[in-house]
């Protein structure tokens, strides 16, 4: 799973888990401006789903994508994919000021949607979202890798539910990530990736109403700033945040562009679950003793000092179930609201956000 690599091309794949016959989930893909495009669709096949369709206006991509999977039809259009009844749900990785609009088309033709993270750049994109939802009942899906796409954030979650550190009082979340090079130009551009709370943040919040239990929540400090990146005056490569959710719970969220060449994978992302009884420790891509790649979970509680390695051993059953959703309306794998409410928490967090100056 783990790749010396940045962000931008993370893309895991877990072993074969098929919930469905093989043509019974028809999906397609489809503005493939983030190299996420490559796990929410690895996730989707693991799962049975049938890819049909690919629409990217950009030959070097498409090629890319057709390369990795040739089954794809290239789309003369979205249009063309939009018409087509056999498709469910349509998979997208566009430019992040673009992701809102673009749902609302699929939703309006019938189909369910699965965004990468950040499912938005505006309030009022959200707010868009939801009405379409509403109005169409169909469904707006993110791609939260960092819980949905780890296995030791789905083990975690089942201790977590299951009493096993009693009642959470504290989530914190750290999502370092890698700058790398080549870039594409929204990326450094405030008015299409979002800021950085918006962007990697996402992430953040949404385990933290996760493993919280909570419902909502309230920002209580957020800050970001530009630090070692000069010649991109729009660019945040730090941020920080601070929430108090509606059942007392906390939260303190550190994300930052700061991890350096040296490190095997492109973000030492780390966890911690305080509960009454004990708690958590997360390691999701960096194995310290170096016995396998990633997914180190560490439990202590009343019965001591528990250390898991539990890659490749729990499986990504989060994609199962998001075709469950989709054909019927289960919600297993996560909940509309909740989507939603992870979007708008990251979004109050960038709007509320004070400038460091370095």
């Amino acid at each position: 799973m783990v790749q010396k690599a940045d962000g931008m091309n993370y893309a895991p794949q877990g072993k074969p888990r098929p919930v469905v016959q093989p043509g019974e989930f028809v999906f397609a893909a489809a503005y493939l401006d983030h190299g996420h495009i490559y796990g929410q669709c690895n996730g989707l096949l693991e799962a049975g789903a049938t890819l049909k369709w690919v629409y990217e206006p950009d030959g070097k991509r498409l090629e890319a994508f057709r390369t990795k999977f040739p089954q794809a039809q290239v789309a003369r259009s979205f249009d063309e994919i939009l018409a087509d009844p056999a498709v469910k749900l349509v998979a997208a990785a566009a430019v992040p000021s673009e992701r809102g609009a673009i749902g609302c088309r699929v939703m309006l033709a019938d189909k369910d949607y699965f965004t990468d993270k950040t499912p938005f750049t505006a309030l009022h994109q959200l707010a868009e979202a939801r009405e379409v939802a509403r109005g169409t009942g169909r469904k707006y899906m993110v791609y939260f890798s960092e819980r949905l796409h780890v296995e030791c954030a789905l083990h975690a979650g089942d201790l977590v539910h299951g009493g096993a550190i009693g009642q959470v009082v504290q989530v914190l979340g750290l999502g370092p990530h890698r700058l790398g090079t080549n870039r594409p130009a929204w990326f450094y551009e405030r008015a299409k990736y979002g800021g950085i709370l918006c962007d990697i943040g996402s992430h953040q919040f949404e385990q933290f109403l996760f493993f919280s239990g909570t419902k909502d929540a309230t920002v209580t400090q957020a800050a970001v700033g530009n630090f070692a990146n000069p010649t991109t005056p729009e660019f945040e490569d730090f941020g920080e945040a601070s929430l108090v959710g509606d059942n007392g719970t906390s939260n303190y969220v550190r994300v930052d562009w700061f991890t350096p060449p040296g490190l095997s994978t492109w973000g030492d992302g780390r966890l911690v679950i305080l509960g009454t009884k004990g708690y958590i420790e997360l390691r999701k891509y960096v194995d310290v003793a170096r016995e396998k790649q990633g997914d180190q979970l560490y439990l202590v509680d009343d019965k001591g000092e528990h250390h898991l390695n539990v890659a490749g051993q729990v499986g990504f059953r989060f994609f199962g179930e998001l075709i469950l959703d989709c054909l019927n309306r289960t919600e297993k794998a996560m909940t509309q609201a909740h989507a939603f409410k992870a979007a708008e928490l990251c979004l109050r967090a960038q709007a509320a956000a004070r400038w460091l100056t370095p």
